[in-house]
Order: structure tokens, then sequence, then C-alpha cells
């Protein structure tokens, strides 16, 4: 009989992705703050509600699987 495969954490992906993402809102958000670039509500916009439904619906995708 050969060994049972290792399973792997199905949420792995989805931990890469939040670091990526919370590097790069960081780093936008530096950039809009010294660059006085956007309204703010187009900065809430594009630093929290667009990350959030990206990892929301990646999450849900990743949890899905078997």
């Amino acid at each position: 009989m050969s060994p049972a495969p290792a399973k792997r954490n199905r949420l792995t992906p989805w931990y890469v992705g939040l670091a990526i993402i919370l590097a790069s809102v960081l780093f936008v958000g530096y950039r809009m703050m010294t660059n006085d670039c956007a309204q703010p509500q187009i900065e809430i916009a594009v630093l929290v509600v667009i990350p959030a439904v990206y990892l929301v619906l990646m999450y849900l995708t990743l949890i899905s699987q078997d």
C-alpha cells in the first residue's frame, strides 16, 4: 500500500493573496496620501471595497473545492 498523499491547506493561496493585497493597499494608500490625488470616496473604494470583494470571492471559491 502506498502512503496517503499529504493534504495541503486549501486556503494557502488565499493567505498569499491576502499578503499581496495588503502590501499593495498600503503602498497605494501611501501614494494617495502623499500626492492628494483623489476624492475620499474614490480612495475608500480603491483601498477597501475592491480588495474586500476580491478576497471574499477568492475565499468562497477556495473553500468550495474538494
